[in-house]
């Protein structure tokens, strides 16, 4: 990516605001992610595995919050032709302008057929997809407006496309919740994240992350129409699903 800069935003003391993907983020955000998110680059890797596999001539992929791009560049270099059109699109003008800038310097990119658009995922209209990335962007938005868009995915896929859905989870048994969260919270500080960044992060994100359950999850999925669905990575709190039209 076009900046790895160490992730220290919530390494100081300081008044805790709702978390935001600003240029702030978005300059450290390549190490922030695979220092906070346990198997990233598994997802992302398999993200691209998964894509050559279902990307079919003549279609469509939409990476919705595309954020760096990691899995929009995954699939690009994994997907053995050229005859689909990706679109990257993610609503941080931030995020977009890094992208774009790591596609600018990149000469090989100029040649991928990948349009990048800064946009709301729920004002892009979407067809003739066969495949579909949610990776860890679903728990930003509002838990009202989630039925709508997995179903608005739904229709715009193929039959026998697929959506690859990223989340970090919730666990209805308490115990079993608690526990997840320490081991998390342990691999974050074994990444080099102090406990008041890990204290100070969790609050920021606590009224913009809304985690859901698996199963909660997996019914949202058949009801949006989906044929079938299931977790094809777990690591503690986090987990990368996959669902069949």
């Amino acid at each position: 990516m076009s900046d790895s800069r160490h992730d220290q935003i919530y390494a100081n003391q300081q008044p805790i605001k709702d978390f935001v993907f600003d240029d702030k983020v978005a300059a450290v955000f390549t190490d922030m992610i695979n220092r906070s998110v346990p198997g990233y680059a598994t997802i992302i890797s398999m993200i691209g595995t998964l894509a050559e596999r279902y990307c079919t001539p003549g279609s469509n992929i939409y990476d919705l919050g595309c954020s760096l791009g990691g899995a929009t560049l995954a699939m690009s270099h994994q997907i053995s032709h050229q005859d689909y059109t990706l679109h990257a699109i993610d609503n941080s003008p931030a995020m977009i302008k890094r992208f774009r800038d790591t596609l600018d310097a990149t000469p090989s990119a100029t040649h991928l057929p990948l349009q990048l658009i800064c946009a709301d995922i729920d004002d892009i209209d979407m067809e003739n997809a066969s495949v579909v990335v949610l990776n860890f962007t679903l728990q930003f938005i509002e838990r009202q407006k989630r039925d709508a868009l997995l179903q608005k995915i739904c229709r715009s896929l193929r039959p026998g496309g697929i959506l690859v859905l990223s989340e970090k989870i919730l666990f209805p048994e308490p115990e079993l919740n608690a526990l997840f969260i320490e081991l998390y919270h342990q691999f974050k500080q074994a990444q080099g994240y102090s406990e008041l960044e890990i204290s100070q992060k969790r609050a920021a994100l606590e009224n913009v992350l809304i985690p859901e359950s698996i199963d909660a999850h997996k019914s949202r999925l058949m009801q949006a129409g989906f044929r079938s669905c299931d977790v094809w990575f777990q690591c503690f709190n986090f987990a990368s699903m996959v669902a069949f039209k």
